[in-house]
């Protein structure tokens, strides 16, 4: 949410191009380019080197400057490679971003190999992974199986601007030492980069620009993904022509799409992919950050010149990564992977995994800014029970608290919160209420009271309280990056902290970018200083990611670390999957926005975030019935799941746009009721596992070129293949379904296709194609209540999809769905199902897991069985055996039995011959 005025301001910024209000600092892009240009090369004095047991350190120098630079690189568990560049000896530390790192990373032994005169090979474990480092000009090449697969500096495109001493406190005669390291410092204080101004705003640095930037070549690459968050496709674009990438979080109203812009939250990682290997680049920096990159396609053939013979060469394809940050050092992970799974592994080892959601938060979601009362909670409640409709969440907005003072409710409006807790309990369903970052200046209110008694806000430059204007007008914000803050903060949500909170109330952190209406882009000032005196520059990116940690952390401390959280953020940096949720903010109820939503939760889910989704509807704008309807149905297969509006649009509860629409929004939220055991068992696998809940076809099938650029249709796990559509009026849909040896079921029809082209599928409102893959079994609930909570004990089904060779596998997760049980006293069931010359067996595919369940799986659903059995029997663990009515349908190759009473939990197998 932000102020429409404040957007028409934002939206000018565009004319200088990704900077930020504050001109030149925040564009280190020209200025690099412009020194850079100048052909100062870096060289690496490898004579220097000073191999450790897990690192090799050595100097680099510029030779203009002849102030060294100190590199370090290391191998890390799981072919990972780090390269960190800082100055050997900083005026003072530079920021070295903490918390987003797992733990101590397992580092490997690099060994040092032979190498050209003038250059040093470092060999990773079984040394089928090589670093060599050319020592003038300094460069890096990373080395697979004899093969450079990525160059580092190959372009000469090191940056690192050093702290200085302000202009003020030099001396007027420089002393030799000075003059050798100021040597740009003149032109920099003409170019006004000490000081600054936009507005009413002045940007002083005071030890100078300390921007850096690092080249990456990547061979053989062309398509790249990740970087999140912009309104984009989910293949990175040539920014030759064009602005590049910005990482840089900001509260953007309607953002436009089709925009390199950062809009709410940064993760500065991107994956490369090509046949054959997949990369991952993670720059650890917090800073503002730019991203451009150059592809330079494939060339069958040039002219070399050896000697007197021209002789023909092919030269492969390159894109080229340009990474330039504000401040900070740089620190750079190279995951080499080789396939997609491999970097999501290597990735979640720094970042870690997803959280393991509670099971209500997979259920559907209702918000709106703002449900006006507890009597207007109590009607929409009733209204889905009305209707039949299932969902989990009731959801209240900043309107909710007395004068937007968070931890507290307005008296007039929801006098007994815990009374209306309670009719959300006895539904079995949740409540969610926001918690913002800024707190309103007011000495009468207990938060804001004890935060500045204790000096838990961010502080101004001139040491003041940091007071910007947000909803409840000026505010302060709380500094989460001091781990006493933090600390603080999660004591709020203890029941006896937050009075009127029940264990059904989880939480809601917006506006953390963070939002100040009347600040530069409408955030911060980047001088702003933070807990350890480091200033707002150099770690905005990681701001809300800090609330969020706080946020989770008090969910779990008040439940006395038994019940799992949900807390949905809108800013997040790297490793947020770790906390919880996120969303891609405020988004606009047009066509063009539910159809953008698709690549942008692609990019997210790759780079970390599973737990991901778009307001449906969108969240500003009155939606139209057809648009209405087509979100809910692409919502349903997204992996979170929330109908969301602002506050001057026009009520949108799905059963206001008449009885058919509200039958089809039924059917779509029930299909994701349905699917609630598939979609818990992918979380699950992203969280122990590290693989994508949501998935871009590419991720599944690595090996065809045609996958690479699809975003408009994905895989959910490895099983369905979902195809929203994105235009109005559509009758037809053309959806590609891959792989030249897979077949494709429609998970309506059962009519099917074989893979590796692609199909035009007629729709209408009922329906958005959706095709389960051979080779697949999904788990189902064949019966839906009116929450999560009340399907429990209700029964199971599998489709289970024959493959060309007429089996088929799947796995099932099943726990308490809300507690730590799972971790902590291995409280789960971990089954597999397979299918194989006429027999689906169902057993253990973890032995540590135990958990009793009384629910059975009493439907199985067979596609693709080519030829009517004779007979299908049952056949449980203790050898007993009993027959299993069947019906066969012959036109749709289907197979359906009914009225089984199989444990879930148990061994079995059904025998159909």
């Amino acid at each position: 949410m932000v102020q429409k005025s404040n957007t028409m301001k934002r939206n000018t910024l565009k004319s200088y191009s990704h900077s930020c209000p504050l001109s030149h600092h925040c564009t280190p892009s020209p200025r690099q380019k412009q020194l850079l240009s100048k052909k100062s090369t870096y060289r690496a004095l490898l004579d220097s080197v000073t191999p450790g047991e897990d690192s090799a350190r050595f100097q680099i120098i510029n030779e203009p400057a002849k102030v060294p630079l100190l590199a370090e690189v290391c191998g890390i568990e799981g072919n990972i490679f780090r390269l960190k560049i800082n100055e050997e000896i900083p005026l003072k530390p530079r920021y070295e971003v903490p918390d987003v790192l797992t733990s101590k990373l397992t580092t490997v032994r690099l060994t040092s190999c032979p190498g050209d005169t003038g250059s040093l090979v470092l060999a990773s474990g079984k040394g089928d992974l090589k670093c060599h480092i050319t020592a003038n000009p300094f460069k890096v090449d990373l080395v697979s199986e004899e093969e450079v697969v990525m160059s580092i500096n190959s372009l000469g495109q090191l940056y690192f601007e050093q702290l200085q001493i302000p202009p003020k406190q030099r001396a007027t005669k420089k002393n030799e030492e000075d003059a050798s390291i100021d040597t740009t410092q003149e032109n920099q204080e003409e170019l006004g980069l000490w000081e600054e101004k936009f507005e009413n705003f002045v940007d002083v640095k005071v030890n100078g620009p300390a921007s850096i930037g690092l080249d990456f070549s990547l061979h053989g690459f062309e398509h790249l993904y990740g970087i999140p968050q912009h309104a984009e496709s989910h293949q990175l674009k040539n920014t030759s022509d064009s602005d590049a990438y910005r990482l840089y979080n900001l509260d953007v109203y309607g953002y436009k799409i089709h925009d390199k812009m950062g809009i709410y939250g940064s993760v500065p990682y991107l994956l490369a992919h090509k046949l054959g290997r997949t990369l991952g680049i993670f720059w650890l920096n917090a800073s503002e950050t730019l991203v451009e990159i150059k592809t330079e396609p494939a060339v069958k053939y040039t002219l070399t010149q050896t000697g007197p013979v021209a002789a023909k060469q092919k030269v492969g394809s390159r894109t080229d990564v340009h990474w330039m940050s504000e401040s900070g050092i740089i620190d750079v992970f190279l995951l080499t992977g080789p396939t997609p799974s491999d970097v999501f592994k290597q990735y979640s080892y720094l970042t870690g995994t997803q959280a393991m959601p509670p099971l209500f938060s997979l259920g559907y979601h209702q918000c709106r800014w703002n449900y006006e009362d507890e009597q207007d909670v109590k009607a929409v409640d009733a209204g889905f029970d009305e209707h039949d409709i299932p969902y989990d969440v009731m959801w209240l907005d900043i309107e909710h608290t007395e004068g937007k003072r968070y931890f507290t409710w307005d008296k007039k409006r929801f006098p007994n919160p815990k009374r209306m807790q309670d009719l959300l309990r006895s539904k079995k369903r949740k409540l969610v209420v926001i918690s913002d970052p800024h707190v309103k200046v007011d000495p009468n209110y207990s938060v804001y009271a004890k935060a500045k008694e204790q000096g838990f806000f961010v502080r101004n430059h001139e040491g003041g309280d940091f007071e910007g204007v947000c909803w409840p007008g000026l505010s302060s914000y709380l500094d989460f990056t001091n781990p006493k803050v933090r600390k603080w903060y999660s004591s709020l949500f203890a029941f006896s902290v937050y009075q009127g909170s029940t264990d059904i109330l989880h939480i809601w952190n917006d506006m953390n970018e963070p939002s100040v209406f009347k600040g530069p882009e409408q955030t911060m000032q980047k001088n702003a200083i933070h807990h350890g005196n480091w200033e707002h520059r150099e770690l905005h990116n990681i701001y809300g990611f800090y609330q969020q940690m706080a946020t989770t952390e008090g969910l779990i401390q008040r439940s006395k670390g038994k019940e799992r959280p949900f807390v949905l953020t809108r800013s997040f940096f790297a490793g947020s999957q770790k906390y919880g949720a996120v969303w891609t903010g405020d988004n606009t109820a047009e066509w063009s926005h539910l159809k953008i939503s698709i690549p942008m939760l692609l990019t997210l889910s790759v780079t970390g975030i599973s737990f991901c989704g778009a307001d449906v509807g969108g969240f500003i704008g009155d939606p139209e019935a057809e648009l209405l309807v087509r979100w809910y149905q692409a919502g349903a297969y997204q992996p979170f799941f929330r109908g969301h509006a602002t506050m001057n649009t026009k009520r949108r509860e799905p059963w206001l746009f008449g009885e058919e629409h509200t039958r089809l929004i039924r059917e779509a939220i029930r299909e994701r009721y349905t699917l609630l055991p598939y979609w818990y068992s992918l979380f699950y696998s992203a969280h122990v596992a590290s693989q994508p809940v949501m998935r871009p076809l590419w991720v599944e099938f690595p090996n065809e070129l045609e996958t690479f650029s699809v975003e408009d249709e994905y895989m959910l796990g490895g099983a369905l293949l979902v195809h929203p559509v994105t235009e109005p009026k559509a009758t037809v849909v053309d959806v590609f379904l891959p792989g030249s040896s897979e077949i494709w079921y429609d998970s309506k029809t059962f009519a099917h296709w074989k893979g590796a082209c692609t199909v035009k599928i007629p729709v209408t409102l009922d329906a958005i194609p959706v095709f389960q893959r051979g080779g697949s079994v999904v788990p189902i609930k064949t019966t839906i209540g009116r929450s999560t909570g009340f399907m429990t004990n209700s029964p199971y089904g599998l489709r289970v999809a024959l493959s060309t060779k007429g089996s088929a596998m799947g796995e099932f997760y099943l726990d308490d769905g809300h507690s730590f049980q799972y971790l902590h006293q291995k409280q789960f069931l971990h089954r597999k199902f397979s299918f194989s010359s006429g027999v689906l067996t169902n057993s253990c595919a973890d032995e540590r897991g135990h958990y009793p369940s009384k629910c059975v799986v009493e439907q199985i659903l067979v596609l693709g069985l080519k030829k009517q059995p004779s007979s299908v029997t049952a056949h449980s663990a203790d050898g007993s055996a009993q027959p299993v009515a069947f019906t066969y349908h012959a036109t749709t190759s289907t197979l359906k039995l009914e009225t089984l009473s199989l444990n879930i939990g148990a061994d079995w197998k059904v025998r159909v011959q």
